[in-house]
């Protein structure tokens, strides 16, 4: 019998995807140590807590399970919470969540798998893996459902995934609903049946990305001017770590009309804003490519992308550069493009690949 390590945050969906597997593979579950200590902000704890790690273990033992604790708090901090700092610090907005998907489950914790003698990797994560055999690559598919569409889809955070990783991955949850989980969970008698979504990064669990800049580098970020993209200046900002491209609230300006950030100046320290159709690019680059369905592409290509992972998949054709960078020009103006965040590309259900937009 083959040996799966399933990666349990301490969530419904992660114990859900042991059982499931139980039925075909011996199975061991472990629970990731990310930070030194509990994060504590605005009252709350970050993951990592004793009580999701009770939860994983709860539910491991129920079936007979070995659970472990992994600690990858190292690893995390180097990959994971200085890019974040960094990104920002650069004024780009980044996605930890697809780092962390990056380098620490399917490639730190793959490794561990692997020396441990398991032949798979599992996560309770919404997507499928399938081998195509006339492509000769194995292929990273949206989540389905009955229904066809599945809301719970997570392939955006997904497309980073290389040939061996996805060739040792195993995502039971790829057919199933969130309502159909929780019923399978509570059917099962899990504790964590009907355990609410982590919401938000899970290491700044209240919001807050500039004051956790702020504790964890020691430095203060200078205000600096608000202008307009003509030049205009409308009052100051409190730093530009402070701000993301397409904020409206908490500018403290009263504009008189409706205005977003539409971009941040790092050279001079100024915060740009504007209407809201200033908002809209028809075109993007982005480099630090992935492609997941077939090898690096020599022609230009149609398909459909987003640029964030809860939005409606636009048509597009895309521009291989001799750099490896990529040119993405949309049929339609897209809202707000953010560098430092993904543009992901499919074909129908398959994830063709992507990279981090520029």
């Amino acid at each position: 019998m083959k040996k799966v390590m399933v990666a349990m945050s301490g969530g419904v969906d992660s114990s859900a995807a042991l059982v499931l597997l139980k039925e075909k593979y011996e199975v061991i579950g472990v629970t990731l140590k990310l930070h030194d200590g509990e994060f504590e902000q605005g009252g709350q704890k970050t993951c990592c807590s004793l009580s999701d790690i009770d939860d994983a273990r709860q539910a491991a033992s129920r079936f007979d399970v070995p659970h472990y604790v992994f600690n990858m708090k190292d690893i995390f901090r180097e990959k994971v919470i200085n890019n974040f700092i960094s990104c920002y610090e650069r004024g780009m907005t980044p996605n930890p969540c697809i780092d962390c998907n990056r380098y620490i489950k399917f490639e730190a914790l793959l490794e561990r798998a692997k020396e441990l003698g398991c032949d798979y990797i599992s996560t309770g994560h919404y997507a499928r893996v399938e081998y195509d055999c006339e492509r000769g690559r194995w292929l990273l598919k949206k989540a389905v459902s009955d229904a066809g569409e599945n809301d719970k889809d997570q392939s955006y955070v997904l497309y980073d995934l290389k040939q061996e990783q996805l060739s040792h991955i195993l995502f039971p949850l790829g057919h199933m609903t969130k309502p159909e989980v929780r019923a399978f969970a509570e059917k099962n008698g899990l504790v964590n049946a009907h355990k609410s979504d982590s919401q938000d990064i899970c290491f700044v669990s209240d919001g807050d990305y500039a004051g956790f800049i702020r504790r964890e580098t020691g430095r203060e970020y200078p205000a600096g001017d608000v202008t307009d993209s003509s030049g205009n200046v409308y009052g100051r900002h409190e730093g530009l770590i402070n701000y993301t491209i397409g904020q409206r609230k908490g500018l403290g300006i009263a504009f008189g009309k409706p205005m977003y950030v539409i971009g941040k100046n790092m050279t001079d320290n100024t915060l740009v804003v504007g209407e809201p159709q200033e908002l809209l690019r028809s075109v993007l680059t982005a480099d630090d490519m992935n492609w997941i369905a077939f090898e690096k592409p020599d022609y230009p290509f149609e398909c459909k992308a987003k640029t964030r992972y809860r939005m409606k998949e636009q048509p597009c054709k895309v521009y291989p550069q001799q750099d490896g960078r990529v040119r993405v020009e949309f049929d339609e103006p897209q809202r707000v493009i953010t560098p430092g965040q993904r543009v992901v590309f499919y074909d129908d259900d398959i994830v063709i690949g992507g990279g981090v937009i520029q």
